[in-house]
């Protein structure tokens, strides 16, 4: 969420970032400064009475003292009236209170003043291309028929166990997945981040924390019973584990990685775009997870980025990075950085990664903060970022490095598998 104070202190810079994004509410902005005044001055006027009913007791104690006990009882009466009239002034102060918080949720967070402006992927900004797309002749095999072929990945046996989008991975496919995940967690603690397994299941608490909650589109699986959900992605759990924490200027940055695998529930996703690989319910991916100062969150962005470069050009995979306009941007994102490989078989780009900063919005909403050398309390900045998803890599993986004689596996990956060729 915006902080009330950075909304009362940037109203217009507020409402112009949020153009980028098309934000067709910008009345909302007025609504929640107006709850604020209202809240506010509700506040004071509970904290007067409040005083009031204090002062009242310490008067009728001396009172009691010095043997005034008719004079003590009237002022009693007093108190019982203050105490109704402050209750039902806490009431109104907690709807009012319920009624904005609930209001600033509805507002995404404002783009980096480098988000280009536009409505959709089309308006995406391509900043940096690597690699040379192998030439593979006529007719290259997408990787669903790859998986088949070399029996790597059973889709119908996934689907007759739990239904579309759960492959089941078999053999050598099994064994470049966990390859894969090692090398990527190895890759990941050699640059400073500290693993850690996380649950798979998180409380609403955690979901409202990342922004994943209120889920609009439905895309989290729920466990009704326990009131729990399944994670989207490992940044939920990873970022939480500081949730209500006040941390020290010493502490920062933080950094963590973790493999998890990831629950999705893509309501409205058909066609022969999400054939294969290219779109599953369950996927395993890891990512990254930092906490920052405010001021050195950009850079941290940077490394990132320059960090996910690193993997793909070990991986020898053509890619590229995308800055994502104002209306592809995620809820919670202030910049994002979207990698993409290229598909030889399928002739698209495959999205493959996102590296992201969020300033101060998710850490209002988990209430994470960190002290200053100078003791005072501010919002951290968080930031996060795929390193990365494991399916469309595999998928890019099988169809560009396919050959007449089997899949050639990238060098840096074979202490990892065991093994240089699928044949």
């Amino acid at each position: 969420m915006l902080a009330l104070h950075y909304i009362r202190e940037n109203k217009e810079a507020i409402l112009e970032g949020l153009k980028k994004r098309n934000f067709d509410s910008p009345k909302k902005i007025d609504q929640i400064l107006d709850l604020d005044q209202e809240r506010r001055s509700q506040q004071a006027n509970l904290d007067q009475h409040l005083a009031q009913a204090n002062t009242l007791a310490k008067e009728i104690g001396l009172l009691f003292k010095s043997g005034e006990t008719a004079k003590a009882n009237e002022l009693k009466e007093q108190t019982t009236n203050l105490k109704e009239l402050t209750k039902k002034l806490q009431e109104e102060l907690q709807h009012t209170a319920l009624t904005l918080n609930e209001l600033r949720t509805q507002i995404p967070n404002v783009p980096h003043s480098s988000v280009p402006s536009g409505s959709s992927e089309e308006d995406n900004e391509e900043i940096f291309q690597s690699g040379k797309v192998p030439d593979l002749g006529k007719n290259p095999l997408p990787h669903w028929e790859l998986a088949q072929k070399y029996d790597l990945i059973d889709f119908e046996l996934g689907t007759k166990i739990t239904g579309a989008g759960f492959p089941v991975y078999k053999g050598k496919g099994a064994r470049l997945q966990r390859g894969l995940i090692n090398y990527f967690l190895d890759k990941n603690t050699q640059a400073g981040y500290k693993e850690m397994q996380v649950p798979h299941l998180v409380n609403e608490a955690s979901g409202f924390g990342t922004g994943q909650l209120p889920d609009k589109e439905g895309q989290m699986y729920h466990v009704q019973n326990d009131d729990l959900y399944l994670i989207p992605t490992a940044e939920v759990p990873l970022t939480n584990l500081y949730r209500n924490s006040l941390l020290e200027e010493k502490d920062l940055p933080i950094c963590l990685t973790g493999y998890t695998p990831c629950f999705r529930r893509e309501a409205g996703s058909y066609g022969a775009h999400v054939r294969g690989l290219n779109r599953l319910h369950q996927f395993d991916k890891v990512e990254i997870v930092r906490i920052e100062e405010p001021h050195n969150a950009l850079k941290a962005l940077d490394g990132m980025v320059e960090h996910v470069k690193i993997i793909l050009e070990e991986l020898e995979l053509p890619y590229r990075i995308l800055r994502l306009c104002g209306g592809d941007l995620g809820f919670t994102s202030a910049l994002t950085y979207d990698f993409e490989i290229y598909s030889s078989a399928q002739k698209r780009w495959l999205e493959i990664s996102s590296v992201s900063t969020f300033n101060s919005f998710q850490a209002e909403r988990l209430q994470l903060r960190y002290r200053s050398k100078d003791g005072k309390k501010q919002s951290v900045h968080t930031l996060n970022g795929s390193s990365l998803a494991l399916p469309r890599v595999v998928a890019g993986m099988l169809e560009n490095c396919q050959t007449d004689e089997g899949i050639k596996i990238p060098k840096v990956l074979v202490p990892y598998t065991g093994f240089d060729k699928i044949d």
